[in-house]
């Protein structure tokens, strides 16, 4: 196809409008160019410019604090889990060389499944390459097993879980309100009582910092027939006493029938998991094409996730100090008379219900003041909700949290802020 007809094909026109669309609105995203700085975290250190295929990097000359990350308790960073990393690399090479059927199956995948099975309760477990794929695999293989799945949804479910119930083959979906259980309950009365039943929630919910009723959600599945689907990713490694999430923390992980969770955010890695039943794990084991199809996760990200499990495990004071951090973080933004919506999580939400605004507070909040915190708008909430995202961890200090009321007290008090262009607001 030559290049005039590529310019004329209307997919390309399209792009182009959604494009403008896109930046009309205040939703163009950009990669902000940063790079964590190890030893410390939550340091990082932005370049001038980005490099570029004929321009190189410039040097490292300004460190901006994140406020956004998930790896909440700064476990990517942790001596023992690099250290355990760089010894799997040694030991195994960079990569898995394949599929874990075509390539076989490293000892260190077998020994994390277990330990992930262990944490949570459950006969067995099953990694996955990330925790996007885990949910999706999971729930699209699951409800295409059998004809006349139904699966309850809940409206706030993280798109990974939508893209896998929609992509699954004969099953009906039915959404009951965010955390509503009278809903629920009256929409799983309303199902025949002979059809499969699943449903599908988070613990944690990330953009609100919201927590699901666990145990309230299982007595329904038990009492309507229905199998639970538990997403952990924004709990695991912060709650309970060994960091199983909120079903350890409230003791009903033996009433989840599948725990799904990830090693990104605060186990601080890479990767996903689910965890179960044996024959349920060998199920999608021999069924979900997101894990049969895909190279497995390479042997120095699993050496650092298990390591950093095991120290999650062993070590609370991670957990205390991170609930010490974003309380003390609340008080401070109290104080001040900052406006945040109060969670009974560790997210730690600033309304500012404008896309445009919100693009624009995150931009004057790195500019002005080397504050990384990133602006949250549609899709991945509703317009009108636009909001920044702080996730306060054992690392920020005092200073740096005096640093950022400052900043916000300054920026929220400029009246004309959603009006005007950055460049204007001096």
């Amino acid at each position: 196809m030559s290049s005039n007809q590529v310019d004329g094909h209307p997919f390309f026109r399209f792009c182009r409008t959604a494009l403008e669309n896109i930046r009309a609105q205040g939703r163009y995203r950009q990669f902000t160019p940063l790079a964590r700085q190890a030893e410390r975290y939550p340091l990082y250190d932005q370049p001038e410019t980005q490099a570029t295929p004929s321009t190189p990097a410039c040097p490292q000359d300004r460190e901006v604090v994140v406020w956004s990350s998930n790896d909440y308790l700064g476990m990517g960073v942790d001596p023992v889990v690099v250290e355990a990393a760089i010894q799997a690399i040694h030991e195994h090479g960079a990569g898995a060389g394949g599929t874990r059927n075509i390539a076989g199956t490293s000892p260190v995948h077998t020994a994390l499944e277990a330990e992930m099975a262990d944490l949570h309760g459950k006969e067995a477990g099953l990694l996955f390459v990330s925790g996007y794929v885990s949910n999706q695999a999971t729930l699209q293989t699951i409800l295409s097993s059998m004809p006349g799945w139904i699966c309850f949804s809940d409206r706030l479910n993280h798109a990974s879980m939508i893209a896998g119930i929609k992509g699954a083959r004969g099953s009906t979906t039915v959404i009951y309100e965010h955390n509503d259980l009278a809903d629920l309950e009256a929409k799983l009365a309303a199902a025949p009582r002979d059809v499969p039943k699943l449903i599908a929630f988070e613990s944690v919910y990330s953009m609100d910092g919201d927590i699901s009723d666990i145990a309230g959600t299982c007595a329904l599945a038990r009492k309507y027939g229905a199998i639970t689907y538990l997403d952990e990713v924004h709990a695991v490694g912060l709650y309970g006493d060994q960091g199983g999430g909120v079903s350890e923390r409230d003791g009903v992980a033996d009433q989840v029938d599948i725990i799904e969770g990830t090693l990104a955010k605060g186990f601080g890695v890479h990767g996903g998991y689910i965890t179960a039943t044996s024959d349920i794990v060998e199920y999608l084991r021999l069924s979900a094409s997101g894990f049969i199809f895909t190279t497995a996760l390479p042997p120095a990200v699993v050496a650092a996730a298990l390591a950093s499990v095991r120290l999650v495990r062993k070590d609370g004071w991670r957990r205390e100090r991170m609930f010490e951090r974003v309380n003390t973080f609340r008080e401070k933004l109290r104080r001040a008379a900052i406006p945040f919506t109060m969670t009974p999580s560790h997210i730690v939400p600033i309304p500012v219900g404008d896309a445009q605004r919100c693009r624009e507070l995150s931009d004057r909040l790195l500019n002005d003041y080397g504050i990384y915190a990133t602006p949250i708008n549609y899709p991945t909430v509703p317009r009108g909700t636009e909001r920044l995202r702080l996730t306060p961890g054992p690392f920020h200090t005092d200073e740096m949290m005096d640093e950022m009321v400052t900043a916000l007290s300054h920026l929220l008090r400029i009246n004309d802020l959603a009006a005007q262009p950055v460049a204007a607001m001096a």
